[in-house]
């Protein structure tokens, strides 16, 4: 499979032209399944060096509108990998605490550590996008220098995307690689989704009334992800723009990119030390002496 095309490190894309559908023949439902155990298993070998090693960190960013399938890829993704050095965190509308703070401060607490993967399921890009289709929220918020609804402007926004890319430079500057995927859903298979979570009873309890009411601003949001996607899209840390009307093209496109990001930091287990390994060497004597 090609995923060299869902990559931009620019601005030169506009998203409307962008297919939500597959664009390459990669097989059926079952050849797909198997693709993607097959990739779980590497996955898990790498994971254990990522682990082993401890010097990088590793920050998935999941993007994408409401029933892009965003839960379902992490788990179908990450089924093989061990728990103990994965987390997934999730960001909702903030708390008093949170707006208290620095709206990156929210992010930092759930920072994993180095050695481990942690998914953001939405993200700091919430910050310039639902506060973009709708800015009232942010009179509220007690930002200097915002007093009305004239004073979120392109000025405000153009700094907060720049303040999102030196926080993802700063990131890779403390070992992190940052790794965004943008689920890029119809208009139409949003609909069709939002049908069956209200038609099938086991789907019941995905579907919520907020919703449908976002739904209604879907050109704003198409605008806001748009100038969001182009304006952070850095040859560092670029944008995956990946089909999402198909949830299994979706999660193969997404693995096979991550596990070639992985392969590229080039993990290995640490080496050890002349003073490392005679200390397991003696550790081997003591004991084989203790069965004597």
């Amino acid at each position: 499979m090609k995923v060299k095309q869902y990559r931009y490190d620019n601005g030169d894309f506009d998203l409307a032209e962008l297919p939500t559908m597959p664009d390459q023949k990669v097989g059926d439902e079952g050849e797909i399944k198997k693709q993607l155990v097959k990739n779980s298993k590497q996955l898990k070998d790498l994971q254990k060096k990522f682990v082993a090693s401890r010097k990088q960190g590793l920050v998935l960013i999941l993007q994408g509108m409401d029933a892009a399938g965003k839960d379902s890829l992490v788990a179908h993704v990450f089924a093989g990998v061990n728990p103990a050095g994965f987390q997934v965190a999730s960001f909702k509308q903030p708390t008093s605490e949170e707006l208290a703070h620095d709206f990156l401060w929210r992010i930092n607490q759930k920072l994993p550590a180095r050695g481990m993967i942690g998914i953001f399921n939405r993200s700091y890009y919430e910050d310039v996008l639902i506060s973009r289709v709708h800015p009232q929220i942010l009179l509220d918020e007690n930002l200097p220098g915002v007093r009305t609804l004239d004073d979120v402007d392109d000025e405000f926004f153009n700094h907060r995307y720049s303040d999102i890319k030196h926080y993802e430079e700063y990131l890779n500057h403390c070992g992190y690689q940052v790794i965004k995927f943008f689920l890029h859903l119809s208009k139409k298979e949003q609909k069709c989704r939002f049908e069956a979570r209200i038609e099938r009873p086991e789907k019941n309890w995905k579907f919520s009334a907020a919703d449908i009411h976002e739904r209604r601003y879907w050109d704003s949001y198409q605008e806001a992800y748009q100038v969001a996607l182009s304006k952070t899209a850095t040859k560092k840390n670029p944008w995956y723009i990946i089909p999402g009307d198909d949830k299994g093209f979706e999660r193969l496109v997404a693995s096979n990119i991550l596990l070639e990001r992985l392969k590229q930091m080039h993990l290995a287990f640490p080496k050890m030390s002349a003073a490392a390994s005679a200390e397991l060497t003696k550790a081997m004597a003591e004991l084989k002496q203790e069965n004597n």
